[in-house]
C-alpha cells in the first residue's frame, strides 16, 4: 500500500518568523529604553541647570582643581601665586578664558576654551571673593554700554573711547586690536572678540602682562568709553575688504610686493618667451 505524503498544514510559520518576532522584540524594547534613557537625562540636566551652585560648591572646585598650584588657603605656592586681593573678577576672568587652569609652563597662559561652566565659574570665584576679597564685576552700564545711571546725560563717546584705546593700549594689542608681540616670548592677545566684562575685567585686574588701570588712570566712564569703542569696531563692517588680519601697511605691502609684483614678473616672463 503506498505510503500516503504527509501535506504541508496551511498557515505553518515560515523557519525566519521566530527571529524576526524576536528582532522586533529587541527593537522595540530598545527604543522604549532610549527614550526613557534621555528623558531621565534631560530631566536631570534641566533639575542640574535651575539648581544654583553655592559658595560651599565652589570651595570643593577650587580645592580639586585649582589648589594644587594656589594652595588650600589661597597663599600659593612654589607652583602658582598668591590669589589673596585678586577678587572674584579675577578668577571668572581666568577661568572663563580657559588661561586657568594652567596647561603648562610658558611665558603666557593661552586662551582656550574654559573647563568649566559657567555656573562652576561663577562658583569659585565667590569662595575666592568670600575668603580673599579684591575686585568684583562692574555695573551693568559699563560694560553695556549705557549712560551712568547718576549722569544721565554722560552718554559713551565712541571717538572718546577710541582715542583713549590709542593713547594707552595700542602700543601693545595693536591700533586695530589685532594683538602685537611683546618680549621673551609674550604677547598681546587680539581684542576682536573679546566680551565687554573680560576688557573691563583685563583693565582693572592687570593680568600676566597688562598693567591696572585703576581709576586714577581712567575713570569708569573712561573704560566704559574704551569698551564701547572696541565692542562697535567689533561690530562694524569691513568696508575695505579683506583686512589681511588689520595688521597694517606692513602685511598689506608684503603681499602687494610677493602677489603684485610677483605676478609682473611671470607676465613679463610669458610675453617675452612667446614672442621668442
Amino acid at each position: 500500500m503506498a505510503r500516503e505524503k504527509k501535506r504541508r498544514a496551511r498557515g505553518r510559520r515560515s523557519p525566519f518568523a521566530a527571529a524576526a518576532l524576536i528582532g522586533a522584540g529587541l527593537l522595540l524594547t530598545g527604543g522604549v529604553y532610549a527614550g526613557a534613557s534621555a528623558a531621565m537625562a534631560s530631566t536631570d540636566t534641566q533639575t542640574a541647570a535651575k539648581a544654583e551652585l553655592t559658595v560651599e560648591d565652589g570651595e570643593k572646585l577650587f580645592t580639586a582643581n585649582c589648589a594644587t598650584c594656589h594652595g588650600a588657603d589661597l597663599q600659593g605656592t612654589t607652583e602658582g601665586p598668591s590669589l589673596v586681593g585678586v577678587g572674584e573678577l579675577a578668577v571668572e576672568f581666568q577661568v572663563a578664558t580657559g588661561r586657568m587652569p594652567l596647561q603648562m609652563q610658558g611665558p603666557q597662559a593661552p586662551q582656550k576654551p574654559p573647563q568649566f561652566t559657567q555656573d562652576q565659574i561663577e562658583a569659585m570665584a565667590s569662595y575666592v571673593q568670600s575668603v580673599a576679597p579684591g575686585p568684583s564685576y562692574p555695573e551693568d552700564w559699563v560694560v553695556s554700554g549705557e549712560a551712568n545711571p547718576e549722569d544721565s546725560a554722560d552718554e559713551p563717546d565712541v571717538s572718546h573711547g577710541a582715542e583713549l584705546f590709542r593713547i594707552n593700549c595700542a602700543m601693545c594689542h595693536n591700533v586695530a586690536a589685532a594683538g602685537g608681540a611683546l618680549t621673551e616670548g609674550k604677547y598681546a592677545p587680539a581684542l576682536t572678540s573679546t566680551s565687554a566684562l573680560h576688557i573691563y575685567a583685563a583693565m582693572v585686574t592687570g593680568p600676566q602682562n597688562m598693567p591696572v588701570f585703576g581709576d586714577m588712570n581712567l575713570s569708569t566712564e573712561d573704560k566704559r568709553d574704551i569698551i564701547a569703542a572696541l565692542v562697535y569696531q567689533q561690530d562694524a563692517v569691513q568696508v575695505g575688504g579683506f583686512t589681511l588680519g588689520s595688521l597694517g601697511p606692513v602685511s598689506e605691502g608684503l603681499f602687494a610686493w610677493i602677489f603684485g609684483i610677483g605676478a609682473l614678473v611671470a607676465l613679463t616672463v610669458w610675453i617675452t618667451a612667446k614672442s621668442n
